[in-house]
Formats: C-alpha cells, sequence, structure tokens
C-alpha cells in the first residue's frame, strides 16, 4: 500500500513539475536556454554509467565479448542472474547466505551509524561542557586517517572482544563515522536553545528532548547519514577479509571481489559477475531516490551556521 502511495504521489509530482517546467521555460532568454541545453546533456551523459550497468546485467556471455562492443543489450537474458544464484563456493556457501549476510550488516550498521552520530552531535551541539571543542576537533581529526593504517589496530581490538566471525564483528568496525557527526552537529547548531529551555522547564527529560525536538528537526540529516552509512556498510569488503574466517560470515561485497580473482574466472563468470554488479548496485539507488530531497537539503544547510 505504501509503495502504491509512493508512486502515484512520484507520478503527479513528476506531472506538476512538468507543467511548471514548461511554463517556466517559456520565461527564458537564448542565453538561459542555452545553459540549460547544456546542463541537459551533461544529466543525460552521467546517467549512462546506470544505463550501462543495466545492460551489462541482461547480456548473454557471447555478447559481453563481442567486438566493438554493444551499449545497448541486443538479446537481453535472465542467465547471468540463474548462474549467479546457482553458484557456490569450494567450501559449499550458497551466494544466497552472502546476500543475506550483507543484508543483515547493513541493517544493524546503518541504524547504529546513525544513532551514534545523532547521540554524539547531540551532545556537542546542546552541551557545552569543558573541552567540546578539542573534542570536535580530535573527532574531524580522524578523517585524516587512510583506513589502511587502521587495519592493525582494528584486528587486534576485534580479536581482544572476541566478535571474529560474528556479525558484531562486521559491524562495530563501522560504528564510529565522522562525517556523520559532523554533518549532525551542523543541523542541531540551528536548533534554538531556547527550545530546549522551554521543554526542560516543561519538566521534559534529556532523553524526550532528544527524541522529540531535536531529531524531527534534523530528519534531513538524518537520511543524508543513513545513505552514506547504507553505501559503505553495503559495499564494505574490510570486515569480510580481515575479521572472517569462516565463510559462511562473508558479505556479497566479498564474494563478489573474489568472483573474477582469476585469469579462467575473469572470462568463464563474467555474467555472473555483471548481474552482481546490479546487485550491488540496485539498493544504493534505490535508498538515494527516497532521501534525495532529503540529501540536498542538508547540504545546502550544512554549512549555514
Amino acid at each position: 500500500m505504501k509503495a502504491k502511495t509512493f508512486f502515484k504521489n512520484f507520478g503527479s509530482e513528476t506531472w506538476i513539475n512538468l507543467k511548471n517546467f514548461g511554463a517556466e521555460f517559456k520565461k527564458l532568454d537564448a542565453t538561459q536556454i542555452i545553459i540549460l541545453l547544456f546542463l541537459t546533456i551533461l544529466a543525460v551523459f552521467m546517467l549512462l554509467p546506470i544505463v550501462y550497468i543495466f545492460n551489462h546485467a541482461f547480456k548473454p556471455l557471447h555478447e559481453l565479448f563481442l567486438f566493438p562492443p554493444t551499449f545497448i543489450v541486443q538479446d537481453p537474458t535472465f542467465q547471468n542472474f540463474v548462474e549467479l544464484m546457482s553458484m557456490t563456493t569450494s567450501t559449499f556457501v550458497p551466494v544466497s547466505r552472502y546476500i543475506f549476510n550483507s543484508v543483515i550488516v547493513t541493517v544493524i550498521a546503518t541504524a547504529a551509524m546513525v544513532l551514534t552520530s545523532s547521540l554524539c552531535a547531540y551532545a556537542l551541539s546542546k552541551h557545552k561542557f569543558p573541552g567540546v571543542n578539542i573534542v570536535f576537533s580530535l573527532i574531524m581529526l580522524s578523517l585524516l586517517f587512510v583506513p589502511t593504517v587502521l587495519q592493525i589496530p582494528r584486528y587486534v581490538v576485534v580479536q581482544s572482544l572476541g566478535i571474529m566471525n560474528s556479525y558484531w564483528g562486521h559491524v562495530l568496525p563501522m560504528v564510529a563515522m565522522p562525517v556523520g557527526v559532523f554533518l549532525m552537529k551542523q543541523f542541531m547548531d540551528q536548533v534554538p536553545n531556547e527550545i530546549m529551555e522551554a521543554a526542560k522547564i516543561d519538566g521534559a527529560s534529556e532523553l524526550r528532548m532528544f527524541w522529540q525536538i531535536v531529531i524531527p528537526i534534523v530528519t534531513p540529516a538524518i537520511a543524508t547519514i543513513a545513505i552514506i552509512s547504507f553505501q559503505g556498510a553495503w559495499g564494505n569488503v574490510e570486515t569480510s577479509q580481515l575479521f572472517m574466517q569462516d565463510e559462511s560470515m562473508k558479505t556479497l561485497p566479498y564474494y563478489m571481489q573474489s568472483l573474477t580473482a582469476n585469469l579462467a574466472n575473469t572470462v568463464a563468470r563474467q555474467g555472473a559477475a555483471a548481474a552482481g554488479a546490479l546487485i550491488m548496485f540496485l539498493p544504493q539507488l534505490i535508498i538515494f531516490l527516497f532521501f534525495q530531497k532529503k540529501v540536498i537539503a542538508t547540504m545546502a544547510h550544512s554549512g549555514i551556521k
């Protein structure tokens, strides 16, 4: 029912936008029309990789190696997806297990990253304790570290916690999100302190102010952080490589990386790899389309002080 309502509203909004565009287009002068045409061509050019991914996934194996290559699929087939789903690794782990692990890890990690970023930003924005600026600066400083430098310390911590070969071994190394803290704090700084003080006078607890006052106001930032978190968790390979010796606990990105690891598989499994690439890409596209307006609002407000 929600999906039906979404597509109905989406269609109505699209039609209204087209009517408004037609009315505004008549008011443009020659220079503005040229700029608009240039931007339209640029937008179409930027859509080409998406079109290519969809076409590539439905090409039969012989068409994938045609020369000169074809951009649009000539003989579409679902055989690539059938081949991908029927594959098992040398340890007899089915592809569906990797997909299941990716879904579980992504959902938990995304929720954890959004929650921790929100709580941390709330403390830094609305509680001016001694050294708050130093703490925020240290969080921003962590952005300078290359992930490769942190691999050994992370491995030591994960091993010490005893969460190797578990879902927590996937999730906990991704929970800290400095970018999320930054975006959330920029939004929370715009929430008037007078509202918080009035809520305190009325007897509102700290938790109630956070959930019922601050969170509804910073919804655009939450949507943006959710997208960034989802993309990072969905495409994460590092935790499977470093912390998972059990093949059944590894995720889909790791399997996709190993699918064409040697020369023989590069040719024979190219169709399955193309189908897997679409499976990896499609959830990210859907999530972004749902929250794109919130992302634009976040980027517009994050720099306003």
